[in-house]
């Protein structure tokens, strides 16, 4: 089972971008040497409190000229908003420069503030989305591409450069919903999979789906499904649980209410959903956060939880969000990014 880190580039209270931009690069060195599998890299815009991540795409660039094995990916780039050939152009470069250690998550966002702010609609994301797949799978193929679609018109355009790796990189779509589950096993795609809006039963039952559909298209193996997870990694027990605490709980505060306003953005469907997920995060006691939402303990109880994860989900990779709620000092963040690479991975390798 491979192992990565969830990246955000956090803004903390009082502090500037510049220093943002030290905390995580100085995280990316550390998991080059300490031999992570990777760092996948958020999409968030005019968060000016809470990330300065706006552009992954130039950040996976400074990441991949400053490490030589450690690989790169997107969680995720949202395809909506922005032109799909600029996307295919940007990722192909990435993964030149990297020489083939670059991923691709992709998706569309589960909210739509910055949909709002770019002036798109959210209810076209969807349409957007599938448009855009479309486009950058033709793109990359390296002939003269054309496209008449509802939302984007191209006419004889052949890119440059090509992807390093052949066909294309990795491809990982984020599923949040229970439709997209099926709908993402049929094409035969990874999936990129969590738990702040699903319990762990829930995610199960979505998996089956997903890998239902998968082998019913005919493709080979069984899926391959990545869980991001918020990580915690003390010496102690009393550490690994206390010490994230307050973290954590402004975590799920801040995702409840981002479910709670854009329940009425996507019909009544996905209101009802929404609500329902907002309610619920409301009502989490620590004790259901730590059995249902979060991988917090020593190293040897992580690797028991890990263990248990793998065994009753089906997991491929673990994402490790390390900082979830983003008020755990860095020197700790560090900590558990140590004891996660030195004594938890070697047994999943």
């Amino acid at each position: 089972m491979d192992f990565g880190m969830f990246m955000e580039f956090g803004r903390r209270q009082g502090a500037s971008d510049a220093d943002a931009f030290r905390e995580g690069f100085a995280l990316v060195d550390a998991a080059e040497s300490w031999g992570l599998d990777e760092a996948w890299l958020a999409e968030l815009h005019l968060n000016p409190t809470r990330s300065v991540l706006s552009s992954p795409v130039m950040t996976a660039c400074s990441i991949a000229t400053r490490t030589k094995r450690l690989r790169v990916g997107m969680a995720v780039y949202v395809l909506p908003l922005n032109h799909p050939l600029r996307i295919a152009e940007e990722a192909a470069t990435i993964d030149q420069i990297s020489e083939g250690r670059f991923d691709m998550g992709i998706g569309r966002s589960g909210f739509a503030r910055a949909y709002d702010c770019y002036g798109i609609s959210y209810a076209e994301s969807r349409d957007r989305f599938r448009e855009a797949l479309d486009i950058i799978l033709g793109a990359w193929k390296g002939e003269p591409f054309s496209y008449n679609g509802k939302y984007f018109h191209i006419d004889n355009a052949t890119l440059s450069p090509l992807p390093y790796q052949k066909p294309h990189p990795p491809l990982r779509i984020a599923a949040t919903t229970a439709e997209s589950f099926p709908f993402i096993g049929a094409q035969g795609r990874p999936i990129f999979v969590g738990l702040r809006g699903m319990d762990i039963p829930e995610l199960r039952r979505c998996l089956k789906e997903y890998r239902r559909a998968w082998k019913e298209a005919g493709h080979p193996g069984n899926g391959d499904a990545a869980l991001r997870i918020p990580v915690y990694a003390g010496q102690t027990t009393a550490e690994a649980l206390e010490e994230p605490w307050e973290s954590i709980n402004a975590y799920f505060g801040r995702m409840g209410n981002l479910y709670r306003e854009s329940a009425g953005r996507a019909g009544i469907d996905a209101t009802e959903l929404r609500q329902g997920r907002a309610d619920r995060l409301a009502g989490l006691s620590y004790d259901q956060m730590l059995e249902t939402k979060v991988a917090f303990g020593t190293g040897e109880e992580l690797v028991e939880r890990f263990t248990q994860l793998k065994e009753d989900l089906g997991l491929d990779n673990v994402v490790a969000e390390l900082n979830a709620g983003g008020l755990i000092p860095a020197d700790r963040v560090m900590r558990s990014l140590k004891i996660l690479t030195h004594q938890v991975m070697p047994e999943f390798k």
